[in-house]
């Protein structure tokens, strides 16, 4: 069984920043991409940015510039540094592992999403 656990999210006015930590633990071989998701109010979860094993990062179009993710592998831990917040940006921002377990499983687990609001 994997865990994430979110945290740092809260309440910011525009302009801000926050950051977002994503521990993971469990039956965790390795991680191959970790990511941010992230789902505004009415609305469906969406791809906020994604960081491989390697380093190499994607980000949404909307996050570019402003957002920035990071992992410390031997942690099992990724970072979201959002920067420049945007009312826009208010959402329940959710972290999700894709690698194997040690027994050669496949995996793709969720935390259990980190509230982020951001008043104008």
């Amino acid at each position: 069984q994997v865990q994430l656990v979110e945290s740092g999210g809260g309440l910011v006015q525009a302009g801000g920043a926050l950051r977002l930590t994503c521990v993971a633990s469990g039956n965790i071989l390795n991680i191959n991409v970790m990511g941010w998701y992230h789902q505004p109010p009415g609305k469906q979860r969406e791809l906020v940015a994604t960081i491989t094993s390697g380093g190499t990062t994607t980000y949404a179009d909307s996050v570019k510039g402003r957002f920035t993710i990071s992992r410390d592998n031997a942690k099992k831990t990724a970072y979201l540094q959002m920067n420049s917040l945007k009312p826009e940006d208010t959402a329940v921002y959710y972290c999700n592992l894709i690698g194997r377990s040690r027994t050669w499983s496949p995996l793709n687990a969720w935390g259990q999403g980190t509230l982020v609001t951001v008043s104008s």
